[in-house]
């Protein structure tokens, strides 16, 4: 890096690919997108974020442009105007709010094919992940493996994620 000082900014994401490691955000002011690096991403305690999502980072000039130092808040993305499919239309923030945040373990994502499964800690079933819930959560993919909180609601066809929580995160929102 070089002597500039670094600076806050907020703004969206452009994209982010966790399978490429880095991503984009586009911020007013700024004469060029912003790099963010996987890392400073797992440094917040998040290993994906979705497209659209508000950031607030700490940005410094290198060489090859801006680049994120640190991130400091991450928003939900914007709702679309669509309604949701099937399951998805029951789900209401005020109704996922008064669901308990459980422990779980990705068992599988495809960002392809739009949707997953994990398994909540200590019970047989698997709850299904959907790519929309998952994008309003905040997250753009999931890896297999990967401890997440989940606020598991009964669907039309079984179990399913209303909301979806990277690990790190839930542990900050349940001490607040």
């Amino acid at each position: 890096m070089n002597d500039k000082v670094a600076r806050k900014v907020s703004g969206h994401v452009k994209w982010f690919d966790s399978t490429k490691g880095f991503g984009f955000v586009v911020a007013e002011g700024e004469p060029r997108d912003i790099l963010l690096h996987a890392n400073v991403l797992r440094n917040f305690g998040q290993g994906s974020v979705a497209d659209g999502a508000g950031v607030t980072l700490i940005v410094q000039d290198t060489a090859r442009g801006a680049q994120a130092v640190e991130v400091l808040e991450i928003t939900l993305p914007e709702r679309p105007d669509t309604a949701p499919q099937g399951d998805l239309q029951d789900l209401t923030d005020l109704d996922l709010s008064e669901v308990e945040m459980v422990a779980a373990r990705v068992k599988w994502f495809d960002r392809g094919k739009g949707f997953g499964f994990a398994n909540v800690w200590g019970k047989p079933e698997d709850v299904f992940i959907h790519a929309e819930v998952l994008r309003r959560s905040g997250l753009a993919e999931l890896q297999a493996g990967e401890a997440v909180a989940l606020r598991v609601i009964e669907g039309r066809r079984g179990l399913m994620a209303g909301q979806v929580l990277a690990w790190d995160a839930s542990v900050a929102e349940q001490g607040s």
